[in-house]
């Protein structure tokens, strides 16, 4: 008898190719049988008519490596039909984590780190805390080299010495060794933002020897796209990795349409046998900390020295000339985007600045938006959450349909109640796999159905090796989902952000229904999942 049958259901099994009727059967958390199978074999049935079958969602750009630790059901991943989520993107994870270092990670996380017990400091006791704690989503876990920076140098602007860098590598292949997928960076973050080419290359060249990853929140999304692109791809060559653009944009006005050729560079990379890829979200409207709107030389020494900095007169003026004036090689998102359009998603002693654009509040005190960034980040300790509105519809849906790009939230497993309610968080953590499927397949067609899911499968899991998911084949992991092509939409908005999307029926992981006629079960069968290494 099997566990599980799917009857009656339209299959599209995650390679591109259309929908085909046929039944599924699960036993023992993987697909053991495709095709016309009786009633009378299973203990229990889900009758599938007038829905899609497809494999479980993988969302190749994640940041809940710290929610998963609050809330183990990632409510707002797993009723996206998202049942694997890659996490320690944009060169930010909490393992490694020596213990003098704690702090300043916590910090980093601000009030929501009180909710966690902080009992681990190498990437393996991470690992072995979330499968002893186990979660209703797989998880392939990567390396921030942030990260091993902030384990190693702290907040220092300088090239590593020859130990320093000696060490992040050994950080690193520790990490490697207990089944990381490889290593990400975010070269608009410090203390990542402070490395050169060089030092990248050489830790990538550690994660390659291990058969991992390489991804990346390039150095410029903005005015210089295309040298930040290049610095992604000459990274992949000299260090022989594949590399993964993380949300590939084109940020300010100014700079509408350079997707094309960013896109342009990535083809003409593969042709020289460069492995290169992106993922994108379906939203104009990027989100970070508003910390990231200063310049790098603030960041130096750490949060407690930004703050430091920030109560000096003389070096608040400095910090306002260098957004008005720029600086070379820096990304000044405060300019990119302008200050009416940077709201603000969270910020714990504000609440009701939450929702509003820094331009309201400078309104609302009466100051200049400058002084009204630098004393809500001081009187915040720095932990400000914004959402920048600067991309152009058009360029975003030339990377949804480019043939080099899949999917991912660049969001947290967020829930509408609990420690996680909080903000207003950009809506992309709801609802990025159910809008793309309801907007921009239903609606207005930009994808087709078979292709949109394949972007959302079988090519992140060729990516990360996970030769047996992301597909319905027989033995495969029974990660699957199973939506009503007619229903399914997100109803997350920027102004009332924690909101389930609708049409999502079940999602399965590794054979145990987690979603079931729309309701979380409670079950949590997800498993760190162990990288395939090809090399």
């Amino acid at each position: 008898m099997f566990d599980i049958l799917i009857k009656n259901g339209f299959i599209i099994d995650g390679s591109g190719n259309p929908w085909f009727k046929a039944d599924i059967a699960i036993e023992e958390g993987k697909i053991c049988k495709i095709g016309r199978i009786s009633i009378s074999e299973a203990d229990e049935i889900i009758d599938a008519s007038g829905l899609i079958v497809a494999p479980g969602f993988i969302d190749m750009h994640s940041h809940s490596d710290f929610f998963l630790l609050i809330n183990p059901r990632s409510e707002s991943k797993i009723r996206q039909g998202i049942t694997t989520e890659v996490i320690g993107n944009c060169g930010f994870s909490i393992a490694p984590l020596k213990p003098d270092k704690i702090e300043i990670m916590k910090k980093e996380i601000g009030v929501l780190a009180d909710e966690v017990t902080w009992d681990w400091s190498t990437f393996k006791e991470y690992i072995n805390k979330l499968t002893r704690q186990g979660s209703s989503v797989n998880v392939a876990p990567l390396v921030g080299h942030g990260t091993l920076r902030l384990n190693v140098m702290e907040y220092e602007n300088r090239d590593p010495t020859k130990d320093e860098l000696d060490e992040m590598k050994a950080l690193l292949a520790e990490s490697l060794e207990a089944g990381a997928f490889g290593m990400s960076t975010g070269l608009i973050y410090a203390p990542g933002s402070y490395a050169k080419t060089e030092e990248i290359i050489e830790l990538a060249r550690v994660a390659s020897e291990y058969g991992g990853i390489y991804t990346s929140h390039i150095r410029n999304e903005s005015d210089k796209l295309l040298e930040a692109v290049k610095e992604a791809i000459k990274i992949g060559k000299n260090a022989n990795i594949p590399v993964e653009i993380l949300h590939m944009k084109s940020a300010g006005k100014q700079n509408w349409g350079k997707v094309k050729e960013a896109l342009r560079l990535l083809k003409l990379a593969r042709e020289e046998s460069i492995e290169v890829t992106c993922d994108f979200y379906p939203y104009t409207a990027g989100s970070t900390g508003l910390a990231a709107c200063l310049p790098p030389w603030v960041h130096e020494g750490g949060i407690e020295e930004m703050l430091k900095k920030l109560q000096d007169p003389a070096l608040r003026e400095k910090i306002k000339k260098d957004i008005e004036e720029g600086i070379e090689g820096w990304e000044n998102l405060a300019k990119s985007a302008g200050w009416d359009r940077i709201v603000i998603s969270y910020c714990e002693r504000n609440k009701e600045y939450e929702g509003l654009s820094i331009s309201e509040i400078a309104k609302i005190r009466g100051t200049n938006p400058f002084d009204a960034m630098f004393d809500l980040l001081i009187e915040e300790e720095a932990v400000v959450g914004i959402i920048l509105h600067m991309m152009s519809e058009d360029d975003m849906k030339y990377v949804m349909k480019h043939p080099l790009s899949m999917v991912g939230t660049d969001g947290e497993g967020y829930a509408p109640y609990g420690p996680l309610a909080r903000g207003k968080p950009h809506p992309r953590n709801y609802g990025t796999f159910p809008r793309i499927l309801g907007k921009y397949v239903k609606e207005e067609k930009v994808l087709t159905l078979q292709d949109a899911i394949r972007k959302m499968t079988s090519m992140p899991a060729q990516k990360l090796g996970l030769l047996d998911r992301g597909l319905i084949r027989e033995g495969f992991w029974a990660d699957i989902v199973i939506f009503d092509p007619l229903k399914i939409s997100d109803k997350a908005t920027f102004s009332n952000p924690h909101q389930y999307p609708t049409g999502i029926e079940y999602v399965i992981v590794n054979g145990v229904k987690v979603i079931e006629k729309g309701k979380h079960t409670g079950e949590l069968p997800g498993k760190v999942l162990s990288p395939k290494r090809m090399m």
